[in-house]
């Protein structure tokens, strides 16, 4: 039974103010100190609670070369369609710096593009999806834009999809350790990062094309499962990089850093040895005192001695609301240092759901899915209902 037990249990209103769903850690009692690092600018996030766990000049725009396509990847992704055949433009083609050798005309499947794109860095490839997602450049960097805004990236626009230095083209790394947060937990991006080796059918000669991964973390941590290298002339050397172990994936990111694959191993350790992802609380779990169980499961990174400063705050909903109509009895809030770092969604209890349709009737199939942090109990349920659609709940 998750009784809160041994853990302040309080009764308070919905949280009305507007929270980032990051946060810097900073000011944590016997916390050791980050390992050094040779970047302009760094951040180190767990993807599950999106949790920001260091940052060095994080909010600090800077040139992002090739980081860049993990946003161009995220939104093509999200506005086309996989398997339709993407056809390489005259522009496209030309485009320079690195590349995938497209021939003007050829037709490659968005997919395949895409782990082209993000294996061998393709400018070509960036080019092409570009215009066939966005219907020109310009469209696509609009699309680009508007995702940004979309999950909160607060220094970051994009004029183009490769990354090449163009004025007004910038990021930091606070809001690439965001972008990329958002984007692993895209099933299809996520395992297009991870991917080592890939090969795809060449039209214009008798073998298939052949690409292997940049990202030499893939090889050299243990892991390792993304993301992108990247480096122009100004921006010098970029890199975003995931590992997973233990079931926590952490994204690092260094911009303007000759020493990065150093730096992310050092960083990763980091996060893995003093930010451990624990579980709160699992769907199902019976509230105590109350006829309420969990919808969601809630984990979040905490550091030594957070867990035992952590508060729950239980708010139930008053009967004939739409959203008690609809099953829901209440929200859990996870407050650590007085910040809401998570909600939960209640709804009713085994005994409340047989005395009213006189059988067990399950709102959604119980899993292991971990609630993010939200602001709002509208939002908890949004978050709720479209994970119940993708898993084929009722």
């Amino acid at each position: 039974m998750f009784g809160l037990i041994g853990m302040p249990l309080l009764t308070a209103a919905i949280q009305t103010e507007a929270l980032a769903n990051n946060e810097v850690v900073s000011g944590i009692a016997n916390l050791p100190s980050p390992p050094g690092n040779h970047a302009k600018g760094a951040a180190l996030a767990d993807v599950t609670s999106g949790r920001i766990l260091f940052s060095q000049r994080g909010d600090e725009p800077m040139k992002i070369a090739s980081l860049t396509k993990i946003m161009t990847a995220i939104v093509a992704i999200e506005h086309g369609r996989l398997d339709n055949a993407v056809k390489v433009s005259v522009r496209a083609a030309g485009k320079e710096g690195s590349s995938l050798y497209l021939k003007a005309g050829e037709k490659i499947t968005l997919r395949n593009a895409l782990y082209g794109l993000m294996l061998r860095s393709g400018n070509d490839a960036a080019m092409a999806i570009a215009e066939h997602v966005g219907g020109s450049v310009e469209g696509f960097a609009f699309l680009m834009n508007r995702k940004a805004e979309e999950i909160g990236l607060t220094h970051s626009h994009f004029m183009n999809p490769h990354g090449l230095d163009e004025q007004g083209h910038y990021s930091s790394a606070n809001d690439l350790a965001k972008l990329t947060v958002y984007a692993l937990r895209n099933p299809v991006f996520k395992e297009i990062v991870r991917t080592r080796v890939k090969s795809a059918p060449n039209p214009n000669e008798e073998w298939d094309y052949k690409w292997v991964n940049k990202n030499r973390m893939l090889t050299m941590y243990d892991g390792a499962d993304g993301v992108k290298t990247g480096y122009t002339k100004q921006s010098l050397r970029t890199l975003v990089t995931s590992a997973t172990r233990d079931g926590q994936q952490l994204v690092a990111v260094t911009l303007n850093d000759g020493n990065d694959w150093i730096d992310h191993r050092n960083l990763l350790d980091f996060g893995f040895a003093h930010f451990p992802l624990t579980s709160v609380t699992k769907a199902g779990d019976p509230i105590a005192g109350y006829p309420f169980k969990t919808s969601n499961s809630f984990a979040y990174p905490f550091a030594k001695g957070e867990r035992e400063r952590l508060e729950i705050r239980l708010t139930p909903l008053r009967e004939g609301t739409a959203h008690y109509n609809l099953g829901y009895r209440g929200q859990l809030n996870f407050v650590l240092n007085d910040r809401v770092i998570g909600t939960v969604p209640l709804v009713a209890g085994e005994q409340e759901q047989q005395e009213s349709s006189g059988k067990r009737t399950e709102l959604h199939k119980p899993s292991y899915t971990q609630a993010s942090p939200a602001t709002s109990f509208e939002t908890s349920i949004r978050t709720t209902l479209k994970a119940l659609f993708l898993q084929g709940g009722t």
